[in-house]
């Protein structure tokens, strides 16, 4: 058995993780345990390794913040899964290891391909809530992104349309336009100081009410100054590693608001009952494949190392998945 652990963080995030040997004693008549099958590597789970996530956990810790798994025993206790059922690993619980014991109760049998239903606790709950927490969009509607090419970017181009939405997507390359495209997106641009006249012509000048920011610096001026008067602006990241800044323009005149999402504080806050649907919804469309993600490369965890580099680089073409061995 292998779990990925950090003793310390820092600036290169791949340094401070290793593969290392761990047991597991055998699950308590409550509990189940598991073969974890596929574990994502998020963006803030490589901040987290940094240190510049909003939530650290105490050290030494274990990478990996969502994930499925197989049960391969359970205990006494246990009645509504049976060996062998694909579950989702308890979020934020140091999924990037090759097993783990967890209290069954609250788990479900899931159906449907293990590495996309791996990355069903932090972006495409992500994507839905920016589309419908913010602002109350009629279908026909456009709503702008930036960092469209992204995982998070790609859910919101699906769910957008699934839901009457049209998009424009911004991103910082050309090579990143087609792939935009090819999901469904009905304009890709890429960014840059004239953006507000392009997406104007190529809406037609239609209004656009939400924005949605996950770079911030001048990147989050130039998707407010796109926006029609009273329009919203919520970021939800800064892969720029610089301050949101909107002209002042924008904010006396145009009446724009920035506002910020970060998922975690939804959880806490939002019912129980509301999570649940929006998890059945979500797990619905991934098991119908109408929902999915791209996949850039899976490593096993003794390959976490060379995982976490690959995540951390830019220009990558999809997620990295930890996909861990049961030899």
């Amino acid at each position: 058995m292998l779990k990925a652990e950090y003793q310390r963080r820092g600036p290169v995030p791949h340094e401070v993780i290793d593969a290392v040997e761990m047991t597991l004693d055998e699950p308590r008549a409550h509990e189940v345990h598991l073969e974890v099958l596929a574990a994502p590597i998020n963006p803030s789970d490589v901040l987290t390794l940094t240190g510049h996530y909003g939530l650290l956990p105490d050290l030494p810790a274990i990478g990996g913040s969502e994930g499925v798994g197989r049960v391969a025993a359970m205990g006494a206790d246990v009645s509504h899964l049976s060996v062998g059922d694909v579950v989702m690993l308890p979020a934020g619980s140091g999924t990037w290891r090759t097993h783990m014991n967890a209290v069954a109760a609250g788990l479900v049998a899931l159906h449907g391909d293990p590495i996309q239903l791996s990355m069903v606790t932090v972006n495409p709950p992500t994507a839905s809530l920016l589309l419908s927490e913010f602002v109350d969009l009629e279908p026909g509607e456009w709503v702008i992104q930036n960092a469209s090419n992204s995982a998070v970017g790609g859910y919101l181009v699906q769910l957008a349309a699934a839901r009457g939405l049209k998009t424009v997507n911004v991103v910082r390359r050309e090579s990143a336009v087609d792939g935009v495209l090819e999901i469904g997106g009905d304009v890709c641009l890429v960014d840059g100081p004239r953006l507000p006249g392009r997406v104007a012509e190529a809406t037609g000048g239609a209004e656009i009410r939400l924005a949605i920011d996950a770079v911030a610096g001048q990147a989050t001026g130039r998707l407010a100054s796109t926006l029609t008067t009273g329009g919203t602006v919520v970021n939800y990241g800064g892969m720029s590693g610089e301050p949101c800044s909107i002209p002042p323009l924008s904010v006396i005149f145009s009446d724009i608001t920035l506002t910020g999402f970060w998922l975690a504080r939804w959880f806490r806050t939002a019912p129980r009952k509301e999570r649940a649907s929006m998890f059945a919804e979500i797990t619905r469309l991934i098991a119908t494949d109408e929902l999915t993600a791209k996949v850039a490369a899976t490593y096993d965890v003794s390959e976490i190392r060379e995982a976490v580099e690959h995540a951390a680089a830019g220009e990558r073409d999809g997620k990295v998945i930890v996909t861990p061995r049961h030899d």
